[in-house]
């Protein structure tokens, strides 16, 4: 994956490898120490069942090894995102 600045994922949305709409991202988190993004955190769409994922609150947190690409949109695997 290229590299992508931070302030280039502001509320891009989330979807799956298969073409299911996640949600929108509203945040990262990222280790101080190394610099790594740790997850992305998301708004799940309405539509979209959360069970299995870490939650808090209406925020969703999605491993970053879950990414497989950024460009229109962030393609997470959504099997990889549960923890």
């Amino acid at each position: 994956m290229k590299n992508t600045y931070s302030r280039s994922l502001s509320k891009k949305k989330v979807m799956s490898t298969d073409g299911m709409l996640i949600g929108m991202i509203k945040n990262i988190l990222v280790d101080l120490d190394t610099g790594l993004v740790i997850d992305l955190v998301v708004k799940p769409d309405p539509t979209f069942d959360t069970g299995g994922y870490t939650m808090d609150g209406d925020r969703m947190f999605i491993p970053f090894e879950a990414v497989k690409d950024i460009k229109d949109y962030i393609v997470v695997d959504r099997y990889l995102s549960k923890k």
